[in-house]
């Protein structure tokens, strides 16, 4: 394992909470807030069962109306924590902090956050780690910021130096670099000594340019979680299908194969003619459980049986996320958990 002093830790280890930011009238979810604060409700009842949350939100006003929404759906108010910082979105995943162990502390990366290759203004967003850092949200972390383009959805970490990225986001990021350059340059910053990556799977509806966090997952015991697709009609399968062949093709560091599980495929959901994005890879690892996005499909169940079997002893939590795929992801991509110590 690299770097004994610095390490990138699994999303099962220990958290101290989960980040999120409130959506509202200036974010992209304008035209459908009512509904999808309900799912943000439902997403904090969750996590307030096992952990805290913080909340971020960039008024005083804004803050008590997502209280009130909380109050209102029963969540525990006493396990929510207010920050006040401003955003352009609501993207935390990939606009907040990437915390590595390092000794008794902890290092937070703050890698450029360019809202996906240039696609929206992330200006606000790109400074969100910078403005909690001077608040004091993090405890006994020091912060560095790193001039390349890189989002939390695009990298999966095994916890002892494996990473799992997709070569088709990295090389839109960063299309003069090759794989070499691109390989090492991951190793370094998030103290990996490997990095696999896949060159398949890609979902309708997703503007990450392939993001690992929609497709598949390490969990323990040197398994991968990932999204199938056993529709022989749909226009993902071929492309679905050859990414479940690379990842039956990949080999754990003493070169047997991994533990497969495939998720279930959720039937096409249609929006203003649009093919959205309904993941199950999209989950979301906390203390004791495994918050599921459920998209009112009969494979939901399904997907809580897979993740049930993977992440055993967890609890299985269904978070309604249809609203979310309406702006192209889902649950993991609006959350960053955080360590245990580090808030």
């Amino acid at each position: 394992m690299p770097h004994a002093s610095s390490r990138f830790p699994a999303e099962w280890e220990p958290q101290s909470a989960v980040l999120i930011a409130w959506p509202h009238a200036g974010t992209d979810w304008a035209p459908r807030l009512a509904e999808v604060e309900t799912t943000y409700a439902a997403l904090a009842d969750a996590v307030t069962r096992f952990q805290p949350l913080l909340v971020c939100a960039p008024s005083s006003a804004l803050q008590a109306h997502a209280r009130d929404r909380l109050a209102a759906a029963g969540v525990d108010l006493a396990r929510v924590r207010f920050l006040t910082v401003d955003y352009d979105d609501t993207w935390l995943r990939d606009s907040g902090p990437i915390t590595l162990r390092e000794g008794a502390g902890f290092r937070l990366l703050d890698f450029r956050f360019t809202a996906w290759g240039g696609k929206f203004e992330a200006g606000r967003d790109d400074r969100l780690v910078e403005h909690l850092f001077a608040q004091g949200v993090f405890v006994n972390a020091a912060r560095e910021r790193i001039e390349f383009a890189l989002e939390g959805g695009a990298i999966e970490t095994d916890g002892r130096g494996t990473l799992l990225t997709t070569w088709r986001c990295l090389h839109e990021r960063h299309p003069g670099a090759g794989r070499e350059q691109l390989t090492m340059q991951l190793a370094t910053w998030l103290r990996q000594d490997r990095v696999l990556w896949l060159e398949h799977g890609a979902l309708e509806g997703d503007d990450t340019d392939a993001h690992i966090d929609t497709l598949a997952r390490f969990a323990p015991d040197e398994t991968i979680v990932f999204q199938a697709c056993d529709d022989a009609a749909d226009s993902h399968y071929a492309d679905l299908q050859a990414m479940a062949a690379e990842l039956a093709a990949l080999r754990t560091r003493d070169g047997r194969p991994y533990r497969l599980f495939p998720l279930p495929w959720a039937r096409p959901v249609i929006d203003a003619g649009r093919r959205l994005a309904a993941s199950y890879a999209n989950y979301l690892i906390i203390n004791g459980a495994v918050l599921m996005p459920a998209y009112g499909d009969p494979a939901d169940a399904r997907a809580a049986d897979v993740l049930a079997e993977a992440y055993p002893g967890r609890e299985i939590v269904p978070v309604p996320c249809r609203p979310l795929i309406w702006q192209n992801g889902s649950l993991h991509c609006i959350t960053m958990q955080l360590p245990e110590g580090l808030a």
